[in-house]
């Protein structure tokens, strides 16, 4: 698996956090900790389509297993995921 640069994933989330769930309003501010659910970004099905594109752009596989918060809800938490599957 090629490395991941962590500092790129973290604005390719970003950038799509933005684009696929806000509809490309950036005044909605989140910070890298600011949980998608708790602040109304994503919802259980908004998370089906996070994973999607997390498989489909950085080469990971999702387990059910995995599919928690501490993995997928915020940016913090979804650049640190992608480091440990990709490590």
């Amino acid at each position: 698996m090629a490395t991941i640069d962590l500092d790129t994933a973290r604005e390719e989330l970003k950038a799509f956090i933005v684009e696929a769930f806000l509809f490309g309003d950036e005044s909605e501010a989140f910070t890298g900790s600011d949980s998608f659910m708790g602040k109304g970004i994503i919802d259980s099905t908004g998370v089906l389509e996070l994973i999607s594109f997390l498989e489909q752009n950085y080469g990971i596989t999702v387990k059910d297993e995995e599919m928690v918060p501490a993995n997928l809800d915020s940016i913090d938490n979804l650049v640190e995921y992608i480091r440990r599957k990709a490590g």
